[in-house]
Formats: structure tokens, C-alpha cells, sequence
């Protein structure tokens, strides 16, 4: 069997997700599971009777924990009746061919993990353009997220499941311990989901957000850190380059440094990719000095 499952919280859009989802899952053939791990505490209970095929688990955070995605991702396996676990977001759209197309590398036994793409409705994201570029240039990905990936069980207990200790980023950590375990992460470009990412104030901070997360990532994956030096230099570059904002009281001319990514970036926006790496500069700061 396999298991589609989606967390969701508070997430009213979950009510579409749902309503596509269940359609892959009905033609897929054998048919497929849906499983909704729900913190909303019962607000949400009219998508839950909008859609009685969905197995619904009514999840509850422990004492202390504000964000709870590695644990309800985590409940949402161990509930799950498929040996094939399909990651989604509440709010996702799944394209036409989706969940098939998604799964063959595992069905066919090729793979133990795979990993779509997920796309803004209308193509024009901040990262649209170069999440498609490198689904499709690679067979396999150093890591993915959550929003659009299948695993099969057996990987997911070799490295024991998502870390409850994340409060983001445990997508990611999970995929690097899948890679370090000799798991290959199949790219599988055409399984494509659509997701409105929100407006510019939500993605900068998500940007932050995720900037906190990467610097917690490389805490526990030290040995990643001389890699990312060329790989991930933007953990390096938008910290540095905002511990040094005072040297504009010296040379005035600092921050047109900025005008080097911006016109890298050109394509996609290059104030709105700006901005965000600065979030994500100031969020790797931020943890870096709680620490």
C-alpha cells in the first residue's frame, strides 16, 4: 500500500490539497491511503466531514513545543498503513501525473527515496526557475524537502525518522541522514506540485526562518561545514556581509556589494532574491548569537 500523508494545523487550504490529493490516490492503480496528522485542536473539523475517506488523527503537540512538523510528520509514519510514505503540504495542488510519476522509482525498485518539485500556481516564484533547472539536470539530489517527496518505510527507520528537536529544517536533516545512510535521492522532475508561497512579508520570513535552520543544521552536521564553503555559500556570505554594515560609516560605497547578487539573480527578481538572502543572513546570525 501507499500512504499520502499531510500535516496541517490551521491551514484552510488544506480543504483543495485534500480534494486533489484523494483523486491521485483513487487512480493511481491499487489505490493509495490519505492520512491527515491535525494540531488545529477541532478547527478544522469542517474539511475533516467534507472529506470522510481521508483517515483523520487528531494530534496534539507535547507540553512546550510551538512547532510541532518533525513530530506530526513523524505520527503521520507510524499511523500510516503503506510501506510507500508520500509527503505533502497542506495547500499543494498536485499537477496531472503527479503521485504516479512521483512513486515509480520506488515501485519499480529502483530507489528507496524520491523527490518532486514544487512550483508557485503561476511559474513566477522566487526560486521557480532554478528549482526546475536542477530537478531537471540532476537523476539524483544532495537533499530535498518534505513539500513533494516518497521514501519507503525501510528508509525512514535506517535513520530513525525526522529530529523532534527541529523546529524547521528537519526536512532537511532528514534527507542529508537518508544520503549519509547510502540512500540515493531520486529527482523526479515531472511529479510536480503548485504552492502559493504568500506575500513578499511572509517570504522574508520564511527566509529568516530557514536561515535559523540552516545554521542549526550545520551545527549538527559539522562535518558538512568545509563543504559549504563552496556549496552553500550563502550560510557564509549575507552574515558576514551584515556584521560588516558598520564599515558603511567608513566607505559608503559597502553596500552596492549588494548589486553583485542582484544582477546574478536578475532573473528572478533580483530585489525580492536580495531581500530574502538578507533574511536568511540575519536569521543565521540570530542563531548563531543565541548560541
Amino acid at each position: 500500500m501507499i500512504s499520502i500523508v499531510v500535516i496541517s494545523k490551521d491551514e484552510p487550504a488544506l480543504d483543495g490539497t485534500l480534494a486533489e490529493v484523494s483523486a491521485h490516490a483513487a487512480a493511481l492503480p491499487g489505490g493509495a491511503e490519505v492520512v491527515v496528522v491535525d494540531a488545529s485542536a477541532g478547527r478544522l473539523d469542517h474539511v475533516r466531514r467534507a472529506h470522510p475517506g481521508v483517515r483523520w488523527i487528531d494530534w496534539s503537540p507535547p507540553p512546550g513545543v510551538a512547532v510541532s512538523i518533525p513530530h506530526q510528520r513523524n505520527a503521520g509514519v507510524a499511523a500510516a498503513r503503506g510501506d510507500v510514505i508520500v509527503f505533502t503540504d497542506a495547500g499543494c495542488r498536485p499537477a496531472e501525473g503527479w503521485l504516479e510519476r512521483l512513486v515509480a522509482p520506488l515501485l519499480s525498485g529502483e530507489e528507496a527515496v524520491a523527490a518532486g518539485v514544487a512550483t508557485s500556481p503561476d511559474g513566477d516564484g522566487l526560486y521557480d526557475s532554478r528549482t526546475l533547472a536542477a530537478a531537471e539536470a540532476a537523476v539524483h539530489l544532495p537533499e530535498c524537502p518534505t513539500i513533494n517527496m516518497a521514501f519507503r518505510r525501510a528508509a525512514f527507520d535506517d535513520v530513525g525518522g525526522f529530529d523532534e528537536r527541529f523546529q524547521y529544517g528537519s526536512d532537511i536533516d532528514f534527507s542529508w541522514r537518508l544520503v549519509e545512510a547510502g540512500h540515493r535521492i531520486r529527482s523526479v522532475p515531472r511529479a510536480v506540485v503548485t504552492h502559493d508561497w504568500g506575500s513578499p512579508t511572509r517570504q522574508l520570513r520564511r527566509g529568516y526562518r530557514y536561515g535559523r535552520a540552516r545554521a542549526r543544521l550545520y551545527r549538527k552536521h559539522r562535518r558538512r561545514l568545509p563543504r559549504a564553503l563552496r556549496g552553500d555559500p550563502m550560510v557564509f556570505v549575507y552574515p558576514l556581509f551584515l556584521l560588516g554594515l558598520p564599515l558603511t560609516l567608513r566607505w559608503r560605497a559597502y553596500p552596492l556589494l549588494l548589486l553583485v547578487p542582484a544582477w546574478r539573480n536578475r532573473a528572478d527578481g533580483p530585489l525580492r532574491v536580495v531581500a530574502d538572502h538578507l533574511a536568511f543572513g540575519l536569521g543565521v546570525l540570530r542563531e548563531a548569537w543565541r548560541r
